[in-house]
């Protein structure tokens, strides 16, 4: 079927704040959406049918049974399939203005410049910080604008960070506001969080790309709105840059890696490839500590025990086994080994470093 396109986005051209000259600029926009989860579901979405040109999905996951309640653009059958991939298929269903493509691979520091670099805004719909300070670094290297977003049980956080002003000037970003990592916050698989705040935290980064691609209505620069569902009620905390801060030293040394992952005691972790050198050892011993009990992992394992349900004093400690503890970002794994050597001092037992994410 061919569709016209004025009557595809006629309601919206209506908008006099928008008109034809406002979707052209939508037609011409080139935006990059890391993350395609809770977040990056509805954002992707939105922005392929409010009419941007070109849109660009980075995820390294994929889908697993967990994701359906707040994912709600991925189905029960799509399981096990990669997030950016199904995600760009379900775009091409339903927005044939826009150009998608996929990248079914992490963001790293090596990658991200080069990738940022093709594109006019990038919006940040990842969970982990350590990535979130990733790609804020790099957009304020390379002059990208960012929207952020993230979330935090019933709290919801929205901020444009790194926007240029007619001065030249550019906008405070994540550092100004949070100048290093936290180190005591879990993401959203260890605390928990409900879909309403996903949809509502994804649509107000939606708006805000709009309003920066048609150059409409007022941004939420230099703050950062807070919003709690349980109340319905929100803060706009007020940012000033920080003029002490060397972002290109602070890129060029950090390893982005979550702080609790960079204090870890070598001595309790096993990487990857000595993992896979174990595999198929009958003394080798695999525990999971997924919360999501259906995710994808490689190999076998011999024990699946959530994080959220993990007690010490219940594990059958076998002194003639090498125990392995598996969770996504090598945290909580790190964390149920800590425990587990504390309470059997000669027990061989090792989490694996930075996760399945990294094996």
């Amino acid at each position: 079927m061919n569709l016209n396109k004025g009557t595809y986005f006629k309601r919206q051209t209506t908008l006099s704040e928008i008109g034809e000259a406002g979707q052209n600029l939508l037609q011409k926009a080139k935006v990059l959406v890391i993350g395609c989860g809770g977040l990056g579901n509805p954002i992707a979405v939105y922005l392929a049918t409010s009419g941007v040109g070109e849109l660009h999905l980075v995820d390294f996951d994929t889908v697993s049974v967990s994701n359906l309640h707040r994912q709600v653009f991925f189905k029960i059958k799509d399981i096990q399939q990669p997030k950016a991939e199904v995600l760009a298929n379900e775009i091409k269903k339903r927005a044939p203005f826009t150009k998608v493509s996929f990248t079914n691979e992490a963001v790293t520091k090596n990658s991200i410049l080069e990738l940022i670099s093709k594109f006019d805004i990038v919006v940040d719909a990842t969970d982990n910080l350590g990535i979130k300070y990733l790609i804020n670094d790099a957009c304020v290297l390379a002059k990208k604008p960012l929207v952020y977003g993230s979330l935090y049980k019933f709290d919801g956080y929205v901020a444009t960070f790194n926007v240029q002003n007619k001065k030249g000037d550019f906008s405070c970003n994540l550092r100004d506001a949070f100048p290093k990592i936290a180190t005591d916050i879990p993401n959203c698989e260890e605390a928990g969080t409900m879909n309403p705040i996903v949809g509502m935290i994804s649509l107000l980064q939606v708006n805000e790309v709009i309003k920066l691609i048609t150059e409409t209505g007022k941004l939420l620069t230099n703050q950062l709105l807070i919003y709690n569902a349980l109340e319905n009620r929100q803060f706009k905390m007020k940012l000033k840059k920080n003029k002490g801060l060397d972002m290109k030293s602070i890129f060029e040394n950090s390893k982005y890696l979550d702080e609790t992952c960079s204090n870890q005691d070598p001595s309790l972790l096993i990487s990857a490839s000595s993992l896979k050198e174990k595999i198929g050892d009958s003394t080798l011993e695999i525990v999971s500590v997924f919360n999501t009990p259906d995710a994808f992992i490689p190999f076998k394992v011999h024990q699946k025990t959530p994080y959220n349900a993990f007690k010490v004093e219940n594990f059958q400690a076998d002194f003639k086994k090498y125990y392995v503890i598996i969770c996504p970002k090598g945290i909580t794994s790190y964390e149920v080994t800590l425990k587990l050597k504390e309470k059997y001092p000669s027990l061989s037992v090792f989490s694996l470093a930075e996760g399945i994410i990294n094996y």
